[in-house]
């Protein structure tokens, strides 16, 4: 009796669960990967903060100004994170390509 319901249920758990597996990964499939530090369209300008001690910051900006006040931004928030010194960041290189 035990042999003719395990059959029966295997018949047709193999197909559920494979179903149930594409199914979880279709919907992870339309999803644009995550963009760490590419520039937005129209950002032709970046510029780079360092403290004296601990992490730095990145930043990209439609100007010049706006790049340079966002990595001093990014550099205090990583400086502090990482033990550093965020009240000594400052720009150390700042650009605009064309």
């Amino acid at each position: 009796m035990t042999g003719i319901t395990a059959r029966q249920c295997s018949s047709w758990a193999l197909p559920s669960l494979l179903a149930i597996n594409l199914a979880l990964m279709a919907g992870c499939a339309d999803k644009p990967p995550p963009q760490y530090a590419s520039p937005s369209i129209g950002s032709n300008c970046y510029a780079k903060a360092l403290p004296t001690v601990g992490e730095g910051g990145l930043a990209w900006g439609v100007t010049l100004s706006i790049a340079r006040q966002k990595s001093l931004n990014n550099c205090i928030r990583y400086a502090g994170r990482s033990g550093g010194t965020p009240d000594t960041c400052q720009v150390v290189l700042a650009e605009c390509r064309n």
